[in-house]
């Protein structure tokens, strides 16, 4: 589990205002002193993400977030990146001090939950309730813990005001004594999303004993000693589906298909090589590319394919947007940020302008771009892919992939989605 990509990992936020004891939470979760803690406001700062295994959950992300009620011009900025941080969330934990119950704040980022259907849970944090106050014994698997009356109380009322399919699941813990944590786990690995466990890259594709030919280019791009992550997946997949990969350069794919013995199932190449292995494979092999299928894995393969239309439509001044999930080091000829944008230019005959974004980063406005193009998306979440394409979406910007545009570009668009029956059916109408 240690090996599992972070962008296949739960990514679980947690969510309070300063002092409600998320950092104290995490480290009973954890049982390690991951996060800082201090009675000081504002100790978070800024999103703190960190990869472990976490039973009964498995290989998880949890992002330690600033608070949410945080003051001043640089606390505005902090709460808008733990905002910001919901886009990447397969699931919340909103933290809540049970002196103070639900407030503005928790009720404005609960408002954010429901509208991102982010499944969540509210935990109340039991620090000593007020003297004044009178207790309310609360009862977890038959253990006792006081609440105040009136954290009770606000309970009650959010359930009340809220249909039945979203009343939020609750549990009180106290995290500095570590009590009740076992049970946060467990209740936490009923409620959350269902994930990419059932959904495959390749796998379903092809059957066992299948060969599956992998065109891999060797270039000063690529990690020294190892693949790239998206081809070591696919790698993966091919043989939890008990099917043969078989992988080659782009110079070695010809003699390669001749020297196997049997027809291959399909040819999965990169994509810059596209227009070499689509002269070197026979018409009745299966050819799409690595970018093609993680388009499908991440749900988004038939935007990237309409978007890609958006190519003829440019005029001279436009604006394209290059986007990445990655902060690799770039290289003299690098695809994203050289030879698609060349690539653009020779096709449209156009004199464009090229914007590039990488990493977690998305710009907020995006109307000043005529199209967006994204790289295969495999360092980021499934949900923050799907949050870039609603931006785009609610703007009305044509999102596509790399992939798809060299495909576009090099008119071999329609065969390289052939193995998708929907897809090719509806590539007329796009």
């Amino acid at each position: 589990m240690n090996t599992t990509p972070a962008a296949e990992r739960l990514h679980i936020g947690i969510f309070g205002k300063r002092n409600a004891g998320k950092s104290t939470l995490i480290n009973a979760m954890t049982d390690q002193d991951l996060a800082i803690v201090s009675d000081v406001k504002g100790t978070t700062t800024d999103p703190v993400i960190k990869s472990m295994e976490l039973l009964p959950l498995g290989p998880v992300v949890i992002i330690d977030t600033p608070g949410i009620d945080d003051e001043g011009e640089l606390g505005a900025l902090r709460v808008k990146k733990s905002y910001q941080v919901l886009n990447k969330c397969d699931i919340a934990i909103l933290v809540v001090n049970n002196k103070t119950g639900l407030e503005e704040p928790e009720n404005k980022l609960i408002k954010k939950f429901l509208d991102k259907e982010i499944p969540y849970l509210l935990v109340y944090n039991c620090f000593e309730y007020e003297k004044e106050e009178t207790p309310i014994v609360h009862s977890i698997d038959g253990r006792l813990l006081d609440i105040s009356k009136s954290l009770h109380e606000k309970i009650a009322a959010l359930n009340e005001n809220l249909p039945a399919d979203k009343k939020p699941h609750t549990i009180y813990v106290q995290a500095l004594l570590k009590d009740f944590i076992y049970e946060l786990k467990e209740k936490l690995s009923k409620i959350i999303p269902s994930t990419k466990s059932e959904l495959k890259i390749v796998a379903d594709l092809i059957n066992p004993s299948d060969f599956v030919v992998l065109v891999v280019p060797i270039d000063k791009a690529a990690p020294k000693g190892r693949l790239i992550l998206p081809q070591q997946q696919t790698i993966r997949d091919i043989l939890e589906a008990d099917a043969t990969a078989v992988v080659c350069k782009e110079y070695e794919l010809r003699e390669t298909l001749e020297s196997l013995g049997k027809k291959p199932k399909i040819v999965i190449t990169d994509s810059q090589v596209f227009s070499k292995v689509n002269a070197d494979t026979p018409k009745d092999i299966l050819l799409t590319s690595f970018s093609i299928l993680f388009a499908r894995y991440k749900g988004n393969l038939e935007t990237v394919v309409k978007g890609v239309t958006a190519l003829e439509n440019l005029k001279d001044g436009d604006k394209i947007l290059m986007g990445e999930g990655c902060t690799h080091h770039r290289q003299c000829d690098d695809i994203g940020t050289v030879k698609i944008p060349r690539w653009i230019l020779n096709y449209t005959g156009k004199n464009l302008q090229f914007d590039f974004t990488s990493g977690t980063g998305w710009p907020d406005d995006l109307s000043e771009y005529k199209m967006i193009i994204h790289c295969g998306g495999c360092m980021i979440t499934e949900r923050e892919m799907k949050y870039r394409m609603a931006c785009a979406k609610d703007q009305n910007i044509p999102f596509t992939n790399y992939g798809i545009t060299i495909a576009y570009m090099q008119n071999i668009l329609k065969r390289s989605v052939e193995a998708f029956p929907f897809i090719y059916a509806c590539l007329d109408e796009y």
